[in-house]
């Protein structure tokens, strides 16, 4: 029988304690939509003053996304994925439900 062999990532994960997981996990949240917001923007090649005219946000909310900030709603995180022209398909017992977010978006 062979040992397998764990990341550094698993072994990382595994030497947490619950609290500290738990943190672990929401800051991974953030770096995971900080990520997506780069991606898309150097994809787009599409400057935060751009974007946040585009979405009708100020520069402030787009930089605060790119970087994991938590001050943000998420009406304004709908305006940013609308200003990159982003779809959210939700999935649900093997349905794929697409979710407007134009609509959710207060005039």
């Amino acid at each position: 029988m062979t040992k397998k062999i764990k990341s550094t990532y698993d072994e990382l994960v595994e030497s947490l304690s619950p609290q500290e997981k738990k943190e672990f996990d929401e800051e991974y949240k953030d770096l995971l939509l900080s990520e997506m917001i780069l991606a898309a923007m150097h994809e787009d090649d599409i400057s935060v003053r751009k974007l946040a005219k585009l979405a009708g946000v100020s520069p402030t909310i787009v930089q605060g996304m790119r970087t994991r900030a938590k001050n943000f709603s998420i009406g304004s995180f709908f305006k940013v994925l609308k200003g990159l022209n982003c779809k959210i398909i939700i999935e649900r017992n093997g349905h794929q439900l697409p979710l407007d977010v134009t609509r959710s978006i207060k005039k």
